[in-house]
C-alpha cells in the first residue's frame, strides 16, 4: 500500500517544526524537498521587550492580546534567564487573554493557563471584530506583535479609550541562504515540485525578497502557478493571495500543521479520484 501523496514531491518551508511536518508529509507517502526559509529568532537587543515584561510584572495588564503562540513562547523564553519567568507567569494567570487563532490558545495551555478570549477569524481583522465587542475605555492592554504586524490593533486601542502597550519578542532571520532558495525556485519553475506547503506569511516573504533580489519574480511567480499551493491557515492565504496567487489548499476550522497534512491528502485522493 502507498499513501495519497505517492509520487508528489512536496516543498517544506517551515523551520522550527519542520522535521515533525516532514515526518507527517512522507507518512502519505510524499517526497520532501526542504528549504526552511526563515528562522524566529530572540530580538538583537532585549531591552524593549525586557522593560515591557517589568511593566506587566509590576501591574498585571487588564489585557493581554497574544497574536502568535510563538510570542508567548519568546516572552518565556526571555523572562527565564532573567529569573523572573514564575512572576511572569503569575502575572499572566491575573490578566484576561485575548487570542488571535488556536497557536496562542495552545501555547497559554502549554504555560498551564487557560485561554479567556479567542476571535472567530484567526486574523487581526477577527481580534479587531473581537474588541469592538468589548468595553475597552481606559483598560490597560499589552499587545503581542510580530515583526512587520503594522500598528492597526494599537491605533484602534487607541480609539477606543484603551491604554495599549505593544511589545515584539522576536525577530524573523534567514535560515539558509539565497542559493538554496534560488535552487527551490529553479525546481518549480521547471515543474518539480506538486506542492509548496507553506506554514507563515514571512515564508512567502522571503521567497519573494530572494527572488526580487535576483531578477526572477517573473520565474517564481510561474513555478507557483504551476504548483499548488497549501495555506496553513488565512494569515497565509492572504499573503499568497497578495502575489496574486491562489492557494488551492487550506485546512477547515483548525490551522495547524496535522489538519495541513490532511487537507494536503485528501486533495491528492480528490485528484486521483479515490
Amino acid at each position: 500500500m502507498t499513501g495519497p501523496l505517492h509520487g508528489r514531491r512536496v516543498a517544506l518551508l517551515e523551520t522550527r517544526e519542520a522535521d515533525r511536518l516532514a515526518a507527517m508529509l512522507r507518512e502519505e507517502g510524499a517526497e520532501i524537498v526542504a528549504c526552511p526559509a526563515v528562522a524566529i529568532v530572540l530580538p538583537a537587543d532585549p531591552a524593549p521587550a525586557l522593560a515591557w515584561l517589568g511593566r506587566f510584572m509590576a501591574a498585571p495588564f487588564d489585557d493581554l492580546i497574544l497574536l502568535t503562540g510563538e510570542g508567548l513562547y519568546r516572552l518565556r523564553d526571555l523572562a527565564r534567564p532573567a529569573g523572573i519567568e514564575a512572576a511572569f507567569l503569575a502575572a499572566l494567570n491575573r490578566t484576561r487573554t485575548i487570542c488571535r487563532g488556536p497557536k496562542p490558545v495552545r501555547a497559554l495551555r502549554v504555560l498551564g493557563q487557560q485561554p479567556q478570549l479567542r476571535a472567530e477569524e484567526p486574523t487581526t481583522d477577527g481580534v479587531v471584530a473581537l474588541l469592538s465587542g468589548l468595553d475597552l475605555r481606559g483598560r490597560r492592554v499589552g499587545v503581542q506583535l510580530y515583526p512587520g504586524a503594522g500598528d492597526r490593533l494599537v491605533a484602534f486601542l487607541d480609539g477606543a479609550g484603551a491604554v495599549p502597550d505593544p511589545v515584539t519578542p522576536y525577530e524573523y532571520a534567514s535560515q539558509v541562504a539565497d542559493e538554496s532558495i534560488l535552487m527551490l525556485i529553479d525546481q518549480l519553475a521547471a515543474g518539480a515540485i506538486d506542492v509548496v506547503a507553506i506554514t507563515s506569511a514571512p515564508q512567502v516573504r522571503r521567497l519573494f525578497d530572494v527572488a526580487q533580489s535576483h531578477r526572477c519574480t517573473d520565474r517564481l511567480l510561474a513555478g507557483l502557478g504551476r504548483a499548488t499551493i497549501a495555506a496553513i491557515g488565512p494569515v497565509v492565504a492572504e499573503a499568497v493571495r497578495r502575489r496574486g496567487l491562489t492557494p488551492a489548499i487550506m485546512p477547515s476550522g483548525t490551522y495547524f500543521m496535522k489538519p495541513l497534512v490532511s487537507a494536503i491528502a485528501a486533495a491528492a485522493m480528490n485528484a486521483n479520484g479515490t
